[in-house]
């Protein structure tokens, strides 16, 4: 950014209490007040623009794992803006986290491919939770959102 900012995208969708919890902690964690010079901005995945993927440094996604897959939701974020932000987005760093009540490995993999298709560099483990979010995987969410936005403050 011109002035020296810069901006942590967090792309979610957030159907229910559990996501709301994982979505929550990650904001607290890329909001800590010891990560100075990055603006975090929150996008609902059904709401995001290519704009708002241009305009950002880096990225965390958020989603359920429904039925083995990212949610329609974050597909369709995807499906809007992937083809605008190709070129323009390569190297940044993202994040991931997920909902999963059985088995997150096919949206991981979307997700993967996603993004290995953008050029994006995976800059954290992916947190996966089941069921309610324990306090070990809010604290990894927390950690998720921080450790993004830490490395955007150090560019």
């Amino acid at each position: 950014m011109a002035d020296g900012r810069r901006r942590l995208l967090i792309v979610h969708h957030t159907p229910s209490p559990h996501c709301q919890a994982m979505f929550e902690a990650v904001i607290s964690g890329a909001t800590d007040p010891e990560i100075e010079g990055v603006d975090v901005v929150r996008r609902a995945a059904l709401s995001v623009a290519a704009t708002d993927f241009l305009d950002a440094d880096g990225y965390v996604l958020g989603s359920p794992a429904n039925l083995g897959y990212i949610s329609g939701a974050l597909k369709h974020a995807f499906d809007c803006s992937y083809y605008q932000i190709l070129d323009s987005t390569r190297g940044r760093p993202y994040g991931l986290y997920l909902h999963a009540n059985e088995g997150a490995e096919g949206a991981e993999r979307a997700v993967a491919a996603i993004t290995t298709g953008l050029g994006w560099t995976k800059a954290a483990d992916n947190v996966v939770a089941s069921n309610k979010p324990d306090k070990a995987d809010l604290e990894r969410c927390w950690e998720l959102g921080a450790s993004i936005a830490a490395g955007l403050m150090e560019q």
